[in-house]
């Protein structure tokens, strides 16, 4: 929703798992709510993403905008919420890039969490980054 905490995450994986897999592809995140546009990642999405050797340190909040859904090709999002969201922003043409980031399921927010919460998060984005980046792979 603010962009802060699964969003950017889920950003720099992907971003990380592409290079490495030598895709040439453009990421980026938003959020559906204004609350910390122009702040860095949460303190906590920082430390649990350094340690497993992602940066969010340069990423800044923002908000989604009608340009997003002519940029991108897919928009994946955290959770129904803010899929919901998103389909009041999308024209009609463009509902089809909006599906959930974890397929079926929803992605957890950490924000009023314990360590073990940022963990979670980052467990599960990095097992779907791997199976999206496997795919992208494949298509190729």
């Amino acid at each position: 929703m603010g962009n802060i905490c699964r969003s950017p995450t889920a950003e720099e994986v992907l971003r990380v798992k592409a290079r490495a897999a030598g895709i040439g592809m453009h990421f980026d995140s938003a959020g559906t709510e204004g609350y910390h546009v122009g702040d860095p990642p949460d303190p906590r999405s920082i430390k649990h993403a350094r340690r497993r050797g992602y940066d969010l340190t340069a990423l800044r909040a923002r908000r989604i905008t009608s340009e997003d859904f002519l940029r991108f090709d897919l928009i994946l999002a955290a959770d129904r919420r803010n899929i919901d969201a998103m389909r009041g922003k999308a024209t009609r043409d463009h509902l089809h890039k909006l599906t959930l980031l974890l397929g079926t399921e929803e992605l957890p927010d950490p924000y009023y969490g314990e360590a073990e919460d940022f963990e979670r998060v980052l467990d599960l984005v990095e097992k779907r980054a791997d199976l999206l980046i496997r795919s992208w792979s494949s298509s190729n």
